[in-house]
């Protein structure tokens, strides 16, 4: 079933083309698409297109819809186009005419739309759960370890003292930053595009505040036409927010495989969580910290897809917009999946104890050495200058004792005040 279907037959090779994989994608949204036909319904109704009894008869029917999609039970055969003929075709086959009447005064381009607005509030919403889960992990292994003193590095070479207190907490403010742009293009997806139809309204008197009201969107996107128009506008907001989190996340992976690694050797994991090598016996790799760099690699390549596929297109609807949808749902479901794995794997970390009178780490304390000399009177440049030279002459010697007790410094590390910024 087809619901542009006039009678004409279409050729089998551009109908397998043109429809790809919706029919599995279209699985994600199907929920969605069930509420939005309920709420159109009952618009329907409070205008007077179809009758309270009608409408009592759509609310049974989606009804059923909605519990088989729940329980697993809803799928879209191969004689379907996408979830939307099918939901049509189910309530025709169970209502009669009445379940015909389920279209009327709107299009499949405002009613993906309508579906797609509401997959991406809940799941954004969802992220930000999850993605808060992770910062109070990060939170809690950062007081644990507060008192651990970790190498700092510039340049990958040794350059001053931090802790892992400093490193788990760095990357948990680092999570608040990716939840406040997860929040703005929240506010961009919360707007209801229901009414636009094929993007230029309806002569019906269709009343938008109702459905608004109905699917709890924050607003509507008034202007029919620039709700077609944020179709390719949401997805590129929406791929730059989830790059973001993914940067931050692909970024601390890459630090803890360079900290698992036998020339570091900072931190380490259970062998349960570890892979081994089909012929080095020895082999602990990080395999899970490998493709969480590498998922959330390629999720940070998706708004460059998003940008090309739509930049160039006028207004109004083009087929082209079917492109977006799969690799952005496919996104959401990865990017779960890794706020998942991470913040489970990360738990089982193993901090080890570094010898900082190690040799290797004897120059990171030249800057609080300088420090010392400023503090006794010395000039910033003299000191520099005098550390400097011992440095050469190889003379330094370090003093492991200064604390640093400024705001956000090693031995200062305000959890507390990052926990309370977290957005509620």
């Amino acid at each position: 079933m087809k619901l542009w279907d006039k009678g004409i037959s279409i050729d089998k090779k551009i109908e397998q083309f043109t429809v790809g994989n919706d029919r599995e994608i279209d699985l994600h949204i199907a929920k969605y698409d069930v509420q939005a036909s309920l709420a159109h319904a009952i618009m329907l109704a409070s205008i007077g297109i179809i009758s309270s009894e009608e409408l009592q008869q759509l609310k049974n029917g989606l009804h059923l819809l909605s519990e088989a999609i729940e329980n697993g039970t809803f799928s879209i055969e191969s004689t379907f186009e996408d979830v939307h003929s099918k939901i049509e075709y189910e309530l025709t086959q169970s209502l009669g005419e009445v379940g015909k009447k389920i279209h009327t005064a709107r299009s499949r381009n405002d009613q993906v739309l309508v579906a797609l607005h509401l997959y991406y509030k809940d799941n954004l919403n969802e992220i930000h759960q999850k993605t808060k889960t992770l910062f109070d992990t990060l939170l809690s292994l950062a007081d644990t370890h507060k008192k651990a003193l970790l190498p700092g590095y510039t340049h990958l070479q040794v350059a001053m003292p931090s802790s892992f207190g400093l490193w788990f907490s760095a990357y948990a403010e680092l999570l608040i930053d990716d939840v406040y742009v997860l929040k703005s293009v929240s506010k961009i997806v919360d707007q209801n595009p229901l009414g636009s139809a094929a993007g230029y309204g309806s002569s019906f008197p269709i009343d938008r505040t109702i459905t608004t009201r109905e699917l709890g969107f924050a607003t509507l996107k008034y202007n029919v036409v620039a709700a077609q128009l944020s179709r390719g506008k949401s997805e590129r907001a929406i791929a730059n927010a989830l790059g973001g989190l993914c940067n931050t996340m692909s970024r601390f992976a890459m630090d803890i495989c360079l900290y698992m690694s036998q020339n570091f050797g900072f931190i380490s994991f259970p062998d349960a969580l570890t892979t081994g090598s089909s012929i080095m016996p020895h082999k602990k790799n990080p395999d899970v910290f490998e493709l969480i760099r590498g998922k959330a690699n390629k999720i940070q390549a998706l708004h460059t897809e998003m940008l090309l596929i739509t930049n160039n297109l006028p207004s109004g609807y083009h087929r082209d917009f079917q492109l977006l949808k799969e690799n952005i749902i496919n996104a959401f479901e990865d990017v779960k999946d890794i706020l998942d794995i991470f913040n489970y794997a990360i738990q089982q970390i193993i901090v080890q104890n570094i010898d900082l009178n190690d040799d290797k780490y004897k120059y990171l304390f030249t800057v609080d050495s300088i420090n010392n000399l400023v503090v006794d009177g010395m000039s910033f440049r003299e000191a520099y200058q005098n550390i400097g030279k011992q440095v050469q002459d190889n003379t330094y010697q370090p003093d492991l004792g200064k604390e640093h007790s400024h705001i956000g410094s090693i031995h200062n590390l305000c959890l507390d005040d990052i926990r309370n910024k977290f957005p509620k």
